[in-house]
């Protein structure tokens, strides 16, 4: 890389971290660090969801399916799509009725202290993981453009991302979230074009390609690994404690319903665009093989872009694919602080509960480094992203789901399945070791890992509509929801003006990053027009949001 684009990485990322510390004040109680005072703007909180889980395989993951099997990727993004519109109508405003702070939170209230203990010590132990694989491709981004050592760039980027989640709470996530998705908009929109006219236009990128690369599915992933996948993100997207927050963090129901079509939408779309420039490297560049690929994002853009905006792209994807982490650190110390602690020391005085809270975030990270140093051990990112999630997933965030719809599931019934099903995912996935005909595809692992849990609270719901019993958890919750009532009530003066004023952190980093692209731009020896435009509509955009704070 030239030295222009360290010198603008370094300038987005003081942007970005700047934007993040901002909030240093705002964290006073655990509300307002960890659900931001519980009246976020939904269309805030919709991009950083988006960018919560677009970002934690965008790059990576589905750039190396990209750039292996072409519109595969689009197809597997299609069903986040589906999935989030179903969760934008069912899920996401019955979580916002259960007026908690966390996840762990609700399933104390509704199947009691046993099984909260349980699911929070699996949670955190999955959430380290969780966090280490996408840590990961953070460095890895980095590491494929600079050369420098991926362990170091693992260390150095998780210190940076714990100082800004431990200082500036949600708050901090979420204002990030929305900044590096206009970055990466803007990526997209610079590198398509020229990556495109590189190949000689439409017809050269079309008549390099392999047969069979505009298929929507090929090898493992196949329509029965679509369907599950599909199922799986229902779960997934709609019950990850990490995303719950996105949920239970806006004003009311109607709110936490459009954070999910927003989500939705933006998956309709994104996709479609976002995964063309691996495609068109594998037309110029078809020789990558293994976890070569991994690669192939990065790789496009530093053979066209020009000095300067190779380094802003290059941040914003670092800080994006960062937000999946400090998404989930947030959440670690969140879980951490309200459900273990908080239980533990209930007389706690609100400033040790912070200091508790920035402590765990610290910790949590340390962890996340760790893990995301032994990722290139165990097979590479995708492996480790789709193991993970085929065998966890519907184990851990099914049943609480379920039991929001339904009045007869029990605390002990939820154990049990989410006990056995996991033994059942665990099972299939290691004995092939032992018995490699027992091995399982990529479909069947991820059907297995969604359906039976599904199979398992079905057969619970007839069985208990059978017996007719009475749920005691039930008519427990039910009193606690009567006792505490609703929250929907509107915005106090002190939230508005938060909102006000995160708002206004978003308005000011993006024009400050829009003066920096247009800056860019004028230097450029390619581009020039597309960047200044485009730099231009992201200055005017900053001040629409600017004028719309203060209002």
């Amino acid at each position: 890389m030239h030295a222009l684009d360290y010198l603008v990485i370094g300038l987005f990322l003081i942007i970005t971290v700047a934007a993040g510390m901002a909030f240093g004040g705002s964290g006073k109680d655990k509300k307002s660090f960890f659900a931001a005072g519980g009246k976020v703007p939904w269309g805030i909180s919709g991009l950083s969801l988006f960018m919560s889980f677009f970002s934690a395989g965008t790059f990576v993951v589905w750039g190396s399916i990209a750039y292996k099997f072409g519109l595969v990727s689009v197809t597997i993004q299609m069903m986040m799509c589906l999935a989030g519109f179903l969760i934008a109508l069912f899920i996401a405003p019955k979580w916002r009725k259960t007026g908690v702070l966390t996840a762990a939170e609700y399933i104390r209230e509704r199947l009691g202290n046993r099984v909260q203990d349980f699911y929070t010590y699996l949670f955190l132990l999955i959430a380290l993981a969780n966090t280490g694989a996408f840590l990961y491709p953070v460095a890895k981004l980095v590491n494929v453009s600079t050369g420098i050592p991926i362990h170091w760039l693992i260390i150095g980027l998780g210190a940076m991302i714990i100082l800004y989640t431990a200082v500036g709470g949600l708050w901090a996530v979420m204002v990030t979230d929305v900044l590096q998705f206009v970055v990466l908009t803007l990526a997209v929109v610079v590198v398509v074009p020229m990556a495109m006219q590189k190949t000689g236009g439409l017809d050269g990128f079309l008549a390099k390609l392999p047969e069979g690369f505009f298929a929507p599915t090929a090898g493992d992933f196949s329509w029965a690994f679509m369907a599950a996948f599909a199922l799986y993100n229902l779960v997934f997207i709609g019950g990850n404690w990490a995303y719950v927050q996105r949920y239970t963090s806006v004003k009311d129901p109607k709110a936490a319903r459009k954070v999910g079509f927003l989500f939705a939408g933006l998956y309709l779309i994104c996709p479609l665009i976002w995964m063309l420039p691996p495609m068109i490297y594998r037309s110029l560049h078809p020789g990558l093989s293994g976890l070569e690929s991994e690669g192939a994002y990065l790789l496009m853009c530093k053979e066209v872009l020009p000095y300067g905006m190779l380094g802003l792209i290059l941040g914003g994807m670092i800080f994006a694919t960062a937000s999946s982490v400090n998404t989930t650190l947030n959440l670690a110390a969140a879980v951490f602080t309200n459900d273990i602690y908080g239980r533990l020391v209930p007389e706690a005085t609100p400033k040790r509960t912070m200091q508790v809270a920035r402590l765990s975030t610290l910790v949590f990270g340390i962890g996340t480094i760790l893990v995301a140093l032994a990722v290139p051990m165990v097979g590479g990112i995708v492996e480790v992203v789709l193991s993970i999630g085929a065998v966890t997933g519907c184990s851990l965030y099914g049943p609480p789901i379920w039991a929001m719809f339904s009045k007869r599931l029990t605390g002990k019934s939820v154990l049990a399945i989410t006990l056995l099903s996991l033994t059942i995912n665990v099972f299939f996935k290691f004995i092939p070791a032992f018995l490699p005909e027992m091995a399982l595809n990529r479909a069947n692992e991820m059907l297995l890992g969604t359906l039976t849990t599904l199979i398992l609270l079905i057969i619970n719901e007839v069985y208990t509509i059978y017996f007719s019993k009475e749920n005691p958890d039930y008519v427990r919750y039910a009193q606690i929801r009567e006792a505490a009532g609703t929250d929907d009530a509107p915005e106090t003066s002190e939230e508005k003006k938060t909102n006000s004023y995160g708002i206004k952190v978003i308005g000011m980093a993006m024009a400050v990053t829009s003066l920096l692209v247009i800056a860019l731009g004028a230097m450029a020896t390619s581009g020039t027009a597309i960047m200044v435009v485009a730099g231009g509509v992201i200055l005017l955009t900053s001040v629409g949001v600017l004028k719309f704070a203060n209002k």
